[in-house]
């Protein structure tokens, strides 16, 4: 294996790009390494951000030829979701190879050349990885169903014999999140009907058993694969869930979707997930020991040392419980979801923002803050809509309002301590497009249980980079999912360049970022005292006051403005702050 990993190293070498000019700024910023504790991560949905070969389909390459936006942009990282091999029965959560790419989005030079532009860049990379579950074409499954009950290989799953006279019944009432039951039963090499596997997702989805120690083997092994391609970390896709609760118990309840994130469930945030991660971190230890060349040569290579991470998809039902999941010997970084589905409320939101900070601090780990991803609605129409509609949506709403409440909220999140992530397009201000055609949606939960939340498609419209063109700069092509008209307008395009849009305004907030010392990495906040509805904190020279009312209220103007979401009128020494905006101040006033 390892000769056959060099040979495509050496393959991936003479296939590589020529260097690219990084700034020296950017490269400092990336050499650190605990530079995850307050680093901005964007995510790429690859199949949307950009497609090379106009099949429609965004693409590594795509991706690729983008870097420099990205770069620009002032983002540290970028988080790319899955490229693997893959039937995409759930846009590619459905692992087929771990170790292969897609032909949809390339190859495997196409990734070592995206993640070698990218360090030029000064960017880092992270994959996301798929550890709950296999696609049902994953050799181990296609085996395990072929040879039949007894097979060595269907205990690397979670299969059982059903129950009921003739095992006509599932093993247990476990409920998939797709909607319908968690177990599909099997047709025997035989022809008769069989056993049943579970799966938590969709039926193409096998959860795999973590209790066999092949799972194990063949995950660390999957570490070290990417690791050596040169990846900077994992995005742990349902970390919550690789353990089931021993015998697989009934929940004795319906509509369990309804209890997640409210109750530690026999399938999600038990207790065996922390040594698997326990495990992982010695490898990741182990990279970050690692160093490179020494002398001139090692230019430029700074991405070879150190700073590795891993950050938990892991919905648990209090911060407390998240929060066992960034332990000294664990994971590094853990989606805030609690912070996500947090409405626009001052009150709410402090209550979020303290409890978060008081259990990240004993653990030593950063805050996390995400307000979209591809699972949610885009936080732009979810403002625009009245509080209590879930984070998946199918309402428009009041789309202005929503685009200054999200452009709040975006400044909100990125003054507060720890690391934060950013969605593709959020910093145009896409909202969703919640008006697709039925014909045209691909998210599997959409065709379970009646449709209920499988809309996630409306956030994985292709992004717009033009003004004009068969899909407004994504791809000569067209798209895989309709793009609204008008589009176009909120394009990269439209936008560059243009005083207060919202691809300048992140453009601006994230380089008064880099500057302030004070901004990112921190355990606390030091509140000030405002106006009921008005959030107001200070960070040692940095002050943040976010209105969440729907009227102006007068502030102090606590110094030099930095960044605002909205126009701020200053009188004497009170400054206007609008409904709905955020204003960040620095109390070092230059002359």
């Amino acid at each position: 294996m390892t000769d056959i990993l060099l040979r495509i190293k050496d393959d991936m070498s003479q296939h590589s790009a020529a260097p690219v000019p990084t700034p020296a700024s950017a490269v400092a910023v990336a050499k650190r390494g605990d530079w995850w504790r307050d680093a901005v991560i964007y995510q790429v949905y690859p199949r949307s951000f950009a497609d090379s070969n106009g099949d429609g389909m965004g693409d590594l390459e795509g991706v690729r030829t983008r870097l420099p936006y990205l770069r620009d942009l002032g983002v540290d990282a970028v988080w790319l979701s899955p490229f693997y091999a893959s039937p995409q029965a759930d846009a590619g959560y459905d692992v087929a190879d771990y170790r292969a790419v897609d032909p949809m989005f390339g190859n495997l030079l196409d990734a070592d050349a995206l993640i070698r532009d990218a360090h030029r860049l000064g960017l880092r990379i992270i994959v996301d990885l798929v550890p709950n579950h296999s696609s049902d074409q994953h050799e181990w499954f296609r085996r395990a169903v072929a040879e039949g009950p007894g097979s060595p290989l269907r205990e690397r799953y979670h299969f059982r014999p059903g129950k009921g006279a003739n095992g006509e019944l599932p093993p247990n009432d476990w409920e998939s999140i797709f909607g319908g039951p968690a177990w599909t039963r099997v047709t025997e090499p035989d022809g008769t009907p069989g056993e049943w596997y579970l799966h938590l997702f969709a039926p193409e989805q096998p959860d795999f058993n973590w209790e066999h120690p092949a799972v194990g083997d063949e995950f660390r092994s999957i570490l070290r694969f990417w690791l050596d391609m040169g990846v900077d970390g994992f995005r742990i896709d349902v970390a919550h869930g690789l353990v089931k609760a021993e015998g697989l118990p009934d929940l004795g309840s319906h509509d369990q979707v309804k209890l997640l994130g409210n109750d530690v469930m026999p399938f999600f945030d038990q207790e065996g997930v922390h040594e698997i991660y326990r495990q992982w971190r010695l490898i990741l230890d182990e990279y970050a020991e690692r160093k490179g060349p020494e002398g001139p040569s090692s230019e430029g290579r700074w991405w070879e040392t150190g700073g590795r991470i891993f950050v938990a998809e892991a919905w648990t039902p209090t911060i407390e419980r998240t929060a066992h999941y960034v332990r000294p010997d664990e994971l590094h970084q853990a989606f805030n979801f609690q912070y996500l589905s947090t409405h626009w409320d001052a009150e709410e939101m402090r209550e979020v923002i303290d409890r978060t900070l008081e259990a990240m601090r004993p653990v030593g780990a950063p805050a996390t803050w995400v307000l979209s991803n591809h699972d949610v609605t885009r936080h732009a129409t979810r403002f625009a809509n009245p509080p209590g509609l879930g984070t998946q949506i199918r309402l428009a709403g009041d789309r202005e309002l929503g685009l200054r409440r999200a452009r709040a909220a975006t400044l909100l999140m990125l003054a507060l301590p720890g690391s934060a992530y950013i969605y593709q397009g959020e910093e145009l201000g896409l909202p969703d497009v919640v008006d697709l055609p039925d014909e045209v949606r691909q998210d599997p939960a959409y065709f379970r249980g009646a449709g209920q939340d499988g809309f996630r498609d409306g956030c994985r419209v292709p992004i717009p980079w033009t003004r004009t063109g068969s899909s407004y700069g994504f791809g000569e092509g067209g798209s895989w999912l309709p793009q609204p008209e008008g589009w176009g307008e909120l394009s990269v395009e439209a936008q560059t360049g243009v005083p207060g849009s919202t691809l300048e305004l992140y453009r601006a907030a994230l380089a008064v970022r880099r500057e302030q010392r004070d901004l990112g990495a921190g355990s606390s906040v030091e509140w000030l005292r405002a106006p009921e509805g008005v959030l107001a904190f200070r960070r040692g020279e940095f002050v943040c006051v976010a209105n969440t009312t729907g009227e102006s209220v007068a502030m102090p103007a606590y110094g030099r403005l930095l960044v605002a979401s909205g126009e701020i009128v200053h009188v004497d020494d009170e400054a206007k702050v609008p409904a709905d905006t955020t204003v960040w101040w620095t109390t070092v006033v230059t002359a």
